[in-house]
């Protein structure tokens, strides 16, 4: 037996979010290929390397970051829950969780949602990465072919835009972090195959 119940309408459905030419605000040879990073004020402090990932389940924000911003790590709550693909080949149990204010928007037009948010220990080139749970929260719509994040706001549509120099460093960092990281780990088996030679 199947039960059907209404479907009550979500907050902030009744605002049509669209995309068409008039969002192509910047030339990119490879659209697409960037990632969309935005920079919205946590906690009153802006971050400016801040990666919109649909694809991830989580909402993450790195210890270094929140060390930086002088918040008080004592006050994390315990997490359990792992994560891989940040950086190739990395996976990590985060810190702890931290549920903290996140706005985007002018002070005339604005949007605030409280994010929960993982702790990461690991380096990458992101201050935090806001995946599908935020997005839901904020009812926004990335367009990584436009590097354009929209979300609905009490006085109209928010278009919040990428950075694309930004977007190109984290993205070299990111690469060379993983390299680094795939090194030291060739560095950890050599050394173990070392261990185990017959000495003469």
């Amino acid at each position: 037996m199947v039960f059907k119940h209404p479907v009550e309408p979500l907050r902030w459905s009744e605002k049509p979010i669209t995309f068409d030419r008039r969002d192509h605000w910047v030339h990119l040879h490879r659209p697409g290929a960037y990632p969309l990073v935005v920079s919205p004020v946590v906690s009153q402090v802006c971050l400016a390397k801040v990666l919109i990932d649909g694809g991830s389940a989580l909402d993450i924000i790195f210890a270094s970051t929140l060390q930086s911003m002088g918040y008080d790590m004592a006050s994390l709550v315990p997490s359990d829950q792992a994560f891989y693909g940040i950086i190739p080949g990395a996976g990590s149990t985060p810190f702890g969780r931290a549920t903290l204010p996140v706005t985007f928007g002018t002070r005339d037009n604005y949007r605030t949602e409280y994010i929960n948010f993982e702790v990461a220990e690991f380096e990458t080139s992101y201050h935090a990465i806001l995946g599908s749970p935020s997005l839901a929260k904020f009812m926004a719509i990335p367009n990584h072919t436009y590097l354009l994040l929209k979300m609905p706001a009490p006085k109209g549509v928010l278009s919040v835009y990428g950075d694309l120099q930004t977007s190109y460093a984290c993205e070299a960092k990111n690469i060379e972090l993983s390299n680094t990281l795939e090194r030291s780990r060739n560095s950890v088996i050599v050394a173990q195959v070392a261990k185990n030679l017959p000495v003469d």
